[in-house]
């Protein structure tokens, strides 16, 4: 099967006078996976300081129906939290990712909480994870998986509360991969990238039922970020 293949698209070569274009193409996508080279970035994500990237991240995020709390501290999330489950009136337990820029949440300050560190199971309500990185110029959290980050922990549970410090915000896509790649260490001549990247804006939602929204069709009917200013978590 290989020979007749290599056979046929040989003959295709020749015909279009394309031979050795096997090892220009390989050449051709080495050099631009090296490189890196960004695609057209709006104008929006480019613009502002620090200031204004968090603004666009909030605008954007908002806009697609996630909501957002600005923190000055890490000590103000479990005050946080307790005010966003008695708002939609919801129990005061949750379920944390054993992700260690979670670990200074002072949880014991708000003992009304009930909260436990694991992987999401189907009765949990809410899920508080950490982020990798918050895009601004589309309000979306980049998150990936790993033993101390359970992808299903960002899907399962009906309510999202995700913990991103303000410094985790990059303008771009691009910066998002830019610096998943240097936080990535290299194994055997390669880097280990996380099996899987997700990027999320807002809660879930369709409208493939008579064009009519519907939230949490597949995963969390809410999405809460808590936006950490100083640079304690993590």
């Amino acid at each position: 099967m290989d020979e007749s293949r290599d056979r046929i698209l040989g003959h295709l070569r020749r015909a279009l006078n394309r031979e050795g274009s096997r090892d220009i193409a390989a050449q051709t996508v080495g050099e631009r996976l090296a490189a890196h080279r960004p695609n057209t970035i709006p104008a929006r994500a480019v613009a502002g300081d620090r200031d204004a990237r968090i603004g666009l991240f909030q605008t954007m995020a908002e806009e697609a129906a996630a909501t957002i709390a600005r923190l000055a501290s890490v000590k103000e999330v479990p005050a946080a939290v307790a005010d966003y489950l008695a708002q939609r009136n919801l129990p005061s337990q949750l379920v944390v990712t054993p992700d260690p820029q979670l670990q200074p949440i002072p949880w014991g300050d708000r003992p009304t909480i009930r909260w436990r560190e694991g992987i999401a199971n189907a009765d949990d309500l809410v899920g508080l994870t950490g982020a990798f990185a918050g895009i601004a110029e589309t309000g979306t959290l980049m998150l990936i998986s790993g033993p101390e980050s359970p992808t299903r922990n960002n899907f399962l549970p009906d309510n999202h509360i995700a913990v991103l410090r303000a410094e985790q915000i990059v303008s771009t896509y691009e910066e998002g991969w830019k610096r998943l790649r240097s936080s990535t260490q290299p194994s055997q001549g390669q880097f280990t990238m996380p099996r899987t990247v997700n990027f999320v804006t807002g809660p879930s939602r369709t409208a493939d039922i008579e064009l009519k929204i519907e939230l949490g069709a597949h995963g969390p009917r809410r999405l809460h970020i808590l936006i950490i200013d100083d640079a304690t978590v993590g």
